[in-house]
């Protein structure tokens, strides 16, 4: 069986950055062996798949190389590209129902709005083990449902960051977000992610991740509007704007590759 397949540079002002995504539509669901296989073998942060439910509404999940996770930014930044430029799928408002709920996709010119749920972050102490898998001292911790947030006190020192790996794997989180107020003035803040237990060390922009990041800065400066960069080796540029219990994100994508799966 041959099924089409898409990969998608999101977060991306340009082919080669922000974050690649794997997307596959199918006529209809797969094994979830298959689809755990498909993610290994594109072996990227993570590999979405779509089945259609009816007009303008869809089955999402994603899968990391390892595992399949509750909730993944780019890659349904990705899935909306692909519906609308790959397919030409017309509804100006696309629906995914997903582990996480309903989420929505709409596009306004080249940049794509998703609409999320808000993951506040509640201080903690913290944790054995943090700052030497860092080899950093936090300005402050918080928790996210799945996530560790640490805050440090200058941008200099996040984009230096060489964590080890082994240890952030140990700790009691899905991922590990790491941010700094930005020393560039067309963004608010910067961050980084890493989420090595999920098979991805470290995640060249994190879509999700934002709805913490999104709520912490934005109580911090006292805005709900803001400019996210995501400072890894590709880059990426995230908006964020605050609405409540929800978060919107808003980016742009590009599609790098279509080839076929022969199995």
């Amino acid at each position: 069986m041959m099924q089409e397949i898409f990969i998608v540079d999101a977060f991306a002002e340009r082919p080669y950055t922000g974050n690649p995504a794997a997307v596959c539509l199918l006529d209809q669901a797969r094994e979830d062996r298959w689809m755990q296989a498909v993610a290994a073998e594109m072996n990227l942060s993570e590999t979405a798949f779509l089945v259609a439910r009816d007009t303008g509404a869809w089955e999402l999940r994603w899968f990391t190389p390892k595992t399949e996770v509750d909730l993944c930014g780019h890659a349904t930044l990705a899935s909306a590209h692909v519906l609308w430029s790959e397919f030409g799928v017309g509804p100006e408002t696309l629906r995914f129902h997903t582990r996480s709920g309903r989420l929505t996709a709409v596009r306004d010119n080249e940049r794509i709005g998703l609409d999320f749920p808000a993951d506040p972050p509640t201080p903690v102490s913290t944790p054995d083990g943090l700052i030497e898998a860092l080899n950093a001292e936090p300005e402050s911790v918080y928790r996210g449902r799945e996530v560790l947030l640490v805050v440090l006190t200058h941008a200099a020192e996040l984009c230096a960051l060489e964590p080890d790996m082994g240890r952030l794997a140990r700790l009691d989180a899905r991922g590990v977000i790491v941010t700094a107020e930005s020393d560039r003035s067309e963004y608010d803040f910067v961050s980084r992610f890493f989420a090595p237990r999920a098979g991805i060390p470290e995640d060249p922009v994190t879509g999700s991740a934002h709805c913490t990041l999104g709520l912490y800065w934005g109580e911090r400066f006292g805005k709900s509007a803001l400019q996210g960069f995501q400072t890894s080796a590709r880059g990426g540029t995230v908006a964020v704007r605050l609405k409540g219990e929800r978060v919107e994100l808003w980016g742009r994508a590009v599609t790098t590759l279509k080839c076929m799966l022969y199995a």
